[in-house]
């Protein structure tokens, strides 16, 4: 995949604690498709040090296919990291990286 590179670049920037949408790293890097970064990340050989737990739906909402042990290990490396959750969604509000 071409953009892969960059995607991975991207998100091994996010910090503990912090979240950013699938859209949102799309437009970034002018990909044009959240989809094409869902599924570069689900092909993440690296994901200690690329941290694709911590992109998430538009809505906060997170993967339910998550690549490395579904959405219930994807919440538990969240929570481990101080992310909170509102209705099974991600507090976008608190924890958004803004940029």
């Amino acid at each position: 995949m071409i953009y892969a590179q960059k995607i991975y670049q991207f998100v091994s920037l996010i910090p503990a604690g912090k979240v950013v949408t699938y859209g949102q790293v799309a437009k970034s890097l002018k990909i044009g498709s959240a989809r094409l970064v869902g599924q570069a990340l689900h092909r993440n050989t690296d994901p200690e040090n690329i941290p694709c737990h911590r992109v998430v739906f538009s809505n906060g909402a997170l993967a339910k296919k998550y690549a490395f042990g579904g959405e219930k290990n994807q919440r538990k490396k969240l929570i481990r990291e101080g992310i909170s959750f509102i209705k099974n969604k991600v507090d976008l509000k608190k924890h958004s990286l803004r940029f």
